[in-house]
């Protein structure tokens, strides 16, 4: 039996330890927000990992976005070194959840396994994938010794809303520097068969049309800043939303749909504040001065971000062209380029040689319609060779009665454990001029 046959056999017998990690890693309710038992998961992964070899870190995103005393930042670098130099293959998974919701019929928390699955918020999206990756590195390491590089594993903060007290700090700290991590495979719910190579772009905005107050019953001796919205909401439905179905990429973006150029409409607030839900009185009748709308624009690798935003503002302003005693403003509020690794870059082309000898079929590659954590290591970690790869089906994140499949899950940390092989074999990085330590 060959080395990559005792890999695969060797994780297909742990099957027990993988579904039993998952559910322990679901039973610390990482909900974010507000980021609630951080530190308590960095730590439980770092006293599983420490005896075997890994040096580990924790370290809290002090400063970012979303840290406080009450609710700190905190993340898990976990590192094993080989017996000589290579490059490093690093697993990076985030630790939070969303919240629960209603329509459960199992305890979200309480890491149910029954007919072959685990059941609990967060077992497909992501804890499923921490899993496999450690129980992956853990099998490799025990087999491979004296492998040539290093093995990361990371658990991090925040993904869920934005990334910044995890990924990106770690990236802004050089974790992520192309001179430290060659390769990165983040293992996020994407099917087993599946490799995804990056994201489409997004940028949001609040746009806010003024008015000038007035009485109710007089409202013609005001100016409706709601009615201004409603003139910039009937454009979009008759040109822009027509314009952006016409823009089409040749990103193997899922589902179909996110092929083109979208828009959502997150929110439209205008006039009064909402009412106390103890105030049993009208609200006052006056004209609304000012009416606000978040828009979340999700864009193609073929625009270009500064296009995108003018084109949006050349929409408002033939409305204002049009229209008496109209203005408005602008607000950016969050943007992110988008990406995708080439399909023959190394983890690629080692995660795909992986999963066709793993599931006896090529992979499908894919781009996914949103943003996750592969935005901060590319734009600020500077590191191009990074994809999603993990077990779970993406249609059941953030679903009541969140599940993964036990089976999916071993299957994909075989691939894992493959793709490591390939990636840190002694006799490829000789091959390359690597020299041992």
């Amino acid at each position: 039996m060959d080395l990559a046959e005792r890999l695969l056999e060797e994780v297909a017998a742990r099957r027990d330890e993988v579904a039993a990690l998952t559910r322990d890693l679901i039973r610390i309710p990482t909900l974010n927000p507000p980021g609630r038992y951080y530190r308590e998961i960095c730590e439980f992964l770092s006293d599983r990992l420490s005896p075997r070899g890994f040096a580990c870190e924790l370290l809290r995103a002090e400063g970012a976005l979303g840290d406080s005393d009450r609710y700190p930042r905190w993340n898990l670098v976990a590192r094993r070194e080989g017996d000589e130099a290579g490059p490093c293959v690093h697993f990076n998974s985030h630790i939070d959840v969303v919240e629960v919701g209603q329509g459960w019929t199992v305890d979200p928390f309480e890491g149910l396994i029954r007919d072959g699955r685990v059941y609990g918020r967060g077992a497909c999206d992501m804890k499923g994938g921490l899993a496999a990756s450690v129980v992956a590195a853990e099998v490799f390491v025990d087999l491979v010794p004296g492998f040539a590089g290093a093995i990361e594993i990371s658990g991090t903060a925040d993904e869920e809303t934005g990334g910044y007290g995890g990924v990106a700090f770690l990236a802004e700290k050089g974790y992520f520097a192309p001179e430290r991590v060659q390769h990165v495979i983040i293992p996020e719910p994407l099917n087993k068969d599946r490799i995804c190579l990056g994201h489409r772009g997004v940028w949001w905005a609040e746009v806010e049309t003024h008015g000038r107050i007035g009485h109710g019953s007089m409202p013609f001796l005001g100016d409706s800043a709601i009615r201004h919205m409603g003139a910039v909401l009937t454009e979009m439905e008759e040109r822009f939303y027509p314009a952006l179905a016409e823009k089409r990429t040749d990103m193997p973006v899922v589902p179909e749909g996110a092929k083109q150029s979208t828009l959502n409409i997150n929110s439209i607030h205008g006039g009064q504040d909402e009412l106390p839900a103890d105030f049993t009185g009208f609200p006052a009748p006056v004209v609304a001065d000012s009416c606000r709308m978040i828009i979340d624009r999700r864009f193609l690798i073929e625009e270009n971000l500064a296009e995108v935003k003018a084109e949006f503002t050349h929409m408002l302003e033939g409305v204002k062209a049009r229209r008496p005693g109209f203005s408005y403003d602008i607000n950016d509020m969050h943007e992110v380029i988008p990406t995708m690794t080439d399909r023959d870059a190394p983890v690629v082309t080692a995660v795909s040689r992986a999963i066709g000898t793993v599931l006896d079929k090529d992979p499908v590659y894919v781009v996914s319609p949103g943003t996750y954590d592969q935005k901060h290591i590319d734009r600020i970690g500077r590191m191009k060779n990074c994809i999603a790869y993990g077990p779970g089906i993406l249609d059941l994140a953030h679903q009541p009665d969140e599940w993964v499949g036990i089976d999916d899950m071993v299957q994909s940390a075989q691939v894992m454990a493959l793709a490591l092989l390939d990636l840190l074999s002694t006799e490829k990085n000789v091959a390359t001029g690597r020299s041992p330590k």
